[in-house]
C-alpha cells in the first residue's frame, strides 16, 4: 500500500480509503468489523464516515455507522493503534430536510451546530479526536448531487465562511479535530475557503471529497486547477459510479444492490450515454485482462490530483477486489482508449 501526504497537512494517508456508508443499513456490526480488520491488515490507515450515515439517512439509523466504528476503535488491540489510524467524518450542510438531526432552518453550520456535531461524533466514535473533519456539503446555495446548473433564485441565508472557519479553529485549538476538509464543493468554494483562511490566519482546508470516476470527470474542469494552486488533495468518492462501473448492471439490475434497494440514490447516474460508455469501459478491461472494477479504480488512482480513492463494499469479496486494485497500473495504451471513450460520450467536439 502506498501513502500520500494530504494537502498541506502532515497526514500520510493510504491511497485507498475505506468508506463506511453501508454500515448499519446493508452491513451488520460484525460485517463492518470484519471489513475494518481486513482493511488495516492490508495497510489501509484511512477510514471515512459521516454523522448522517448509514445511507439512506433516516432518524432510526442516523449515527449508527459512527457507533459501529467506535465500538471497533474501542477494542484494546485497535485502541493501541489509534495514533496510526486516520479517522475522517463529516457534518451535514443545509437544505436536505434532515431536521430530525438538528435545526438547520437558518444554517446547519452555525457555531452551536458545529460544536454539538463534533461532540456527538466523538462520543459515537469513542475517540478523543477526529483527524479530518469535513463539511459534507456547502452551507450555501450550490448545485450538487447530480445537479449542474447554478440557480441564483435559490439563494438563502448562510453562515459566512469566515465564521465557519473561526469555529473550526476553536475546535482545533481544543484538540478535538486535527484538520479540516470540504466535500461536494465547487472551485469558487474551495478557493474562498483557502483565501479566507490565509487572510484571517484561520485553519486551511487540506482536502476536498468529491465524486470522480470514469463516467463523471467534471472535477477535471476547474477543480483540478484550484486544488493544484491551493494545495488541496482530492479524496475521490464513488469511483465505481454507484456500482455501474463494476459492470454488474450491464445485463440488468441485480438484487440487493444500493440502486435496486434505494432507487432514488442512483438518479445522478441515470443519464444519457452512461450505459453505453460503461459497456465500452468493460470491453477495454476485458481486452487487457482486467475486471471492470480494477480498470475503474486504477484509473481514479492514477490521476495526479487524487490523494486517496474511497472504496466501499457490502461483501468481503467486493472489498478484497477493491483493495487488490491498488496493484494494477494502467499503461499509456489503456489510458488512451479510456480517453477516447470519454471524449466520444461525455466531451464530444463541437
Amino acid at each position: 500500500m502506498k501513502y500520500k501526504k494530504l494537502g498541506t497537512s502532515k497526514l500520510l494517508v493510504s491511497e485507498i480509503c475505506l468508506g463506511t456508508m453501508t454500515y448499519g443499513q446493508q452491513n451488520t456490526i460484525a460485517e463492518a468489523h470484519e471489513q475494518l480488520d481486513y482493511a488495516i491488515a492490508q495497510g489501509i490507515n484511512f477510514i471515512d464516515t459521516a454523522e448522517m450515515y448509514p445511507v439512506p439517512p433516516n432518524a432510526a439509523t442516523q449515527g449508527r455507522t459512527e457507533q459501529y466504528i467506535g465500538e471497533w476503535l474501542a477494542q484494546p488491540h485497535i485502541k493501541q493503534q489509534r495514533d496510526k489510524l486516520i479517522i475522517a467524518t463529516k457534518i451535514i450542510g443545509t437544505g436536505r430536510n434532515y431536521s430530525w438531526m438538528r435545526d438547520d432552518s437558518i444554517a446547519a453550520l452555525s457555531r452551536k451546530n458545529i460544536l454539538q456535531a463534533v461532540d456527538d461524533s466523538l462520543k459515537r466514535l469513542q475517540t478523543d479526536y477526529i483527524d479530518l473533519y469535513q463539511i459534507h456539503w456547502p452551507d450555501r446555495n450550490v448545485p450538487m448531487f447530480g445537479q449542474v446548473i447554478f440557480e441564483p433564485q435559490n439563494e438563502r441565508e448562510m453562515v459566512v465562511i469566515s465564521d465557519q472557519l473561526t469555529t473550526f479553529a476553536e475546535l482545533i485549538q481544543a484538540g478535538k479535530i486535527r484538520h479540516l476538509g470540504v466535500s461536494n464543493e465547487t472551485p469558487w468554494g474551495l478557493c474562498e475557503f483557502s483565501h479566507t483562511a490565509k487572510q484571517l490566519d484561520l485553519p486551511k482546508i487540506v482536502s476536498i471529497q468529491n465524486a470522480y470516476n470514469l463516467i463523471n470527470r467534471t472535477f477535471e474542469m476547474g477543480l483540478s486547477e484550484a486544488c493544484f494552486r491551493e494545495q488541496v488533495g482530492l479524496l475521490a468518492y464513488s469511483p465505481l459510479g454507484f456500482g455501474h462501473l463494476s459492470g454488474k448492471y450491464i445485463q440488468g439490475s441485480p438484487s440487493n444492490t444500493r440502486i435496486t434497494l434505494f432507487p432514488h440514490f442512483g438518479q445522478r447516474y441515470k443519464k444519457v450515454n452512461v450505459e453505453a460508455a460503461t459497456a465500452e469501459y468493460a470491453a477495454i478491461a476485458q481486452k487487457y485482462d482486467l475486471s471492470p472494477t480494477q480498470l475503474a479504480l486504477a484509473f481514479v488512482r492514477s490521476r495526479w490530483f487524487v490523494t486517496s480513492t474511497i472504496i466501499g463494499a457490502t461483501t468481503m469479496e467486493q472489498l478484497k477486489e477493491n483493495i487488490d486494485s491498488a496493484k494494477v497500473q494502467l499503461n499509456s495504451d489503456i489510458l488512451a482508449e479510456i480517453d477516447q471513450v470519454h471524449a466520444r460520450y461525455f466531451n464530444p467536439a463541437p
